[in-house]
């Protein structure tokens, strides 16, 4: 799994014009892909780094804080642009493997107390956010399996 997160001080998300999730921070805003090859050991392993990472206010957790998260599926995270002029999706799960592992990783955010916010699986959506700091990671599930050494 991929994921992007944004400290934010207020996100929200819009199908069809219609404003279907909405946070106030300080939160996290997750763009959240999902590769061919993931299972519901790489959202644990991701939503507990995510969670626990100090990145807000004085060097707290978004868990210490309570702190609400826009969380948004987003394919393209796992495109392939290293040949042609156009995008491959080969390494993104198709929508029937990549949906349950999306709510999967809403589900366990959840459990840990906190608000939770959801795009629509699938839809073409407007995100607006307001990014604090500006502060981005990008964090890849892979990279959590092993510490690297030097």
């Amino acid at each position: 799994m991929r994921a992007v997160i944004q400290v934010v001080s207020q996100a929200s998300v819009t199908v069809e014009k219609q404003r279907i999730g909405e946070i106030t921070g300080p939160g996290l805003m997750i763009l959240l892909g999902v590769h061919v090859d993931d299972t519901q050991k790489q959202a644990d392993a991701l939503v507990n780094k995510i969670l626990n990472l100090r990145i807000l206010g004085e060097e707290h957790s978004a868990l210490e804080l309570h702190a609400p998260v826009l969380v948004v599926s987003q394919f393209t995270l796992y495109a392939d642009v290293r040949t042609g002029r156009r995008p491959s999706w080969s390494k993104a799960a198709r929508p029937e493997q990549s949906e349950p592992l999306y709510e999967y990783f809403v589900h366990q955010i959840r459990n840990q107390g906190l608000e939770v916010e959801t795009g629509q699986f699938g839809a073409m959506m407007d995100i607006s956010l307001t990014n604090t700091g500006p502060f981005t990671l990008v964090i890849d599930s892979d990279d959590l399996a092993a510490p690297r050494r030097g």
